[in-house]
């Protein structure tokens, strides 16, 4: 509170007050000083409480503004529009795909000569039958 002034700068203000207004109307001028002190505190916090408030209001004001424009833009829409998109593409490509005769549609994607000979312990899935080895038993 006394940042300005140490406390023998009080004493020396203290005795010249004393000296000056005199110990019968020192009280008096105490008490007139400490509702200025008063007043001037509570005309600083309400300073502060406006500016905090002018602040708040401006900060509010922005999200206001940011709302308006996400509920102009409407990602959520947006998405919906796109993926209805897709859905009509997929399912064009799916009646041109059943649309295909079988006989022009291609049996195999992978060819037999790029097949991929199958890992110890697994078995080869295939749409034939495999021939039977000739000769002997297995061993």
């Amino acid at each position: 509170m006394f940042d300005l002034f140490s406390w023998s700068h009080i004493l020396i203000l203290l005795v010249v007050a004393l000296v000056v207004v005199g110990p019968k109307d020192l009280p008096r001028l105490m008490n007139m000083a400490g509702k200025w002190a008063g007043k001037a505190r509570s005309m600083a916090a309400e300073f502060r409480r406006s500016f905090d408030e002018m602040a708040r209001e401006s900060e509010l004001a922005e999200l206001r503004k940011e709302i308006d424009n996400l509920k102009k833009n409407n990602p959520i829409s947006d998405i919906a529009n796109d993926m209805t998109g897709m859905q009509a593409e997929i399912n064009s490509s799916m009646e041109a795909v059943s649309t295909v005769p079988a006989s022009t549609a291609p049996t195999s994607t992978v060819p037999v000569s790029e097949a991929v000979e199958p890992r110890s312990g697994e078995f080869e899935v295939t749409d034939t039958a495999r021939p039977a080895a000739s000769g002997g038993s297995p061993s």
